[in-house]
Formats: C-alpha cells, structure tokens, sequence
C-alpha cells in the first residue's frame, strides 16, 4: 500500500493534524464534541484534572479526568463541513501512522458523545428536556460525498422523501442510526428518542425567512408531521448526521445528545437554558464513568 500524500494528509510542522492541531497522545478515547469553543470549558470545570489544552481556529480540545475517567471535550464549530474535518484528523490520529503515513493494521473505535442545544419540533417534548438522536438524517449532501450505501437507511429515506415531496434537485437525504452502544449506556428515563435533522444552514435551509424566499415554505410543517414507523423527527440542527455517517464509515460509535431549550410546537422557551444544559453536561459524565 503507497504511503497517503502530503497533499491529502496534512500535519504541522510539529507533526499534529493541521486542523486540529493534536497529536495522537493528547487525545482520550472517550470524546465529546460542543459546537461552541466556549462551551468546552463549560463542561472541562467540572473535571478533577486538565492535562492538554489547544486552540488552532474554532478547534478548541482539552484532555483531563472527571472522576478518575480520562476525557477530551473538543469544539467543532458548526455545520456538517466542519464535521468532515474533525472526524477524519480525529480517526486519523488513532488509526494512521502518522510517521509512516500507513493505515494501521489493528483500528480503533473512538466513543464521541455530542452535547448541544436544539429546539423541539414535538409539542410532548418539553422545555429542559434531554433527545437522544437514535437516527439523524442529513439534508446538507456532505456524507454523499463518500460511499454510504452501506451505513444509510433507504427505508427512512423514501418515507421522509415522499412525505415532504422533497425536491431531488437539493440533493438526496440520507438516514444514518446512532451507536446502540452508547444509547444503552446514556439512555434513561429522562432521554427522549427520536430522528434529529441536520441541515446545512441556519436560514433558508432551517425554514428561515429573512429577505429570500425559500423553496420550499411549508417544509418545516411537513417535517413536523413526520412520523415512519414511530420514528418522527424531534429536532433540527446543523452536525449529526455528519457525525454518525463518518462515525460508522470510520468504525466510531457516535452519539448526539440535546438539551431542548426552545419548543416550537407550543411556542415555549426554557426559563434557565444555561441550567439546561449544564444539567445534560452533568448527566452525560456522569453516565460515561458508570
């Protein structure tokens, strides 16, 4: 096998990944990503310990211990492309010999736990509740970009397409499930379970109408109304699918957890969403060194 080219695999000077700015030995293999780099350190205060800390762009990563368990909580920033970066410098940094530039013979599978925020899209799902993405399905097209017939639900797909009449023209959608490993560890009576929608925006593509009309103005009512099997769409946000795509393509279990801080369904938003997430931040940790 020919070693993986400079140009495809880029390191730093120092020999860290180029985006991430991490070498194999800062990270943990247990990781939770946040969107906002201010949020890591929402989550690293509660640790005992905080061994390595980095920042290169929006790419923040600090490695310590919370009751003894080694973690690394990093920032992604938002959207699926972001995504794209920091799941493959990621896999690289356990599975490429990053001398030799040579797949590894035996791989590692990383756990990676989202943390964020999100707006429920049902009215039975209240403020300051907590939705475990059991499926995501990605309307940004970034996973297709690979091979993913192998890890996608055709099924879910072709229900969601024809119950929105979803114009091909953006793209086909595709449906990847969340690591049941991590459900059973994580799930409770707390958790709500659903299917999370990634978009790839914030405005026209979440529904958002500021100066330009959008193509399709009933879409948000329509995946509102979803429901296949029992599976409706609970939540809509910018990561996810990306994550659990590349995550079962690369052999990591994956895992998205929300706070639901605004509920669109009646109108409502949390009173204290800061409560709301340190509440779910607590809950995940907890749950990891059980």
């Amino acid at each position: 096998m020919s070693n993986i080219k400079s140009s495809e695999l880029i390191l730093n000077p120092d020999g860290s990944v180029y985006h991430l700015n991490l070498k194999p030995e800062n990270i943990a293999h247990d990781i939770i990503f946040v969107g906002d780099q201010y949020r890591v350190e929402k989550i690293t205060q509660f640790f005992d310990t905080i061994e390595f800390s980095t920042q290169k762009r929006e790419f923040k990563t600090q490695t310590g211990t919370y009751k003894g368990k080694r973690l690394t909580v990093m920032s992604t920033g938002i959207g699926p492309d972001n995504i794209d970066i920091v799941m493959n410098e990621l896999d690289a940094l356990v599975n490429i010999d990053l001398n030799t530039r040579q797949p590894k013979n035996n791989l590692t599978s990383l756990n990676i736990i989202r943390i964020g925020t999100s707006g429920s899209l049902q009215a039975d799902i209240p403020v300051d509740g907590i939705v475990m993405s059991e499926y995501a399905i990605g309307l940004d097209n970034m996973l297709r970009s690979y091979l993913i017939d192998s890890v996608t639900d055709k099924e879910i797909e072709d229900a969601f397409i024809s119950h929105t009449n979803w114009d091909l023209q953006k793209g086909r959608p595709y449906v990847v499930k969340g690591s049941e490993k991590l459900s059973k560890l994580i799930e409770s009576d707390f958790t709500y379970k659903g299917l999370t929608g990634t978009a790839g925006g914030f405005y026209g593509p979440q529904g958002r109408v500021l100066r330009l009309n959008i193509q399709d103005e009933e879409l948000n009512s329509k995946m509102d109304s979803f429901n296949h099997k029992g599976i409706r769409m609970t939540n809509l946000e910018m990561e996810t699918a990306a994550i659990y795509g590349l995550g079962k393509l690369l052999g990591h279990e994956t895992l998205s957890m929300n706070a639901i801080i605004a509920n669109r369904a009646n109108g409502t938003f949390s009173t204290d969403p800061y409560k709301a997430v340190d509440e779910l931040i607590i809950y995940v940790l907890n749950k990891l060194v059980s």
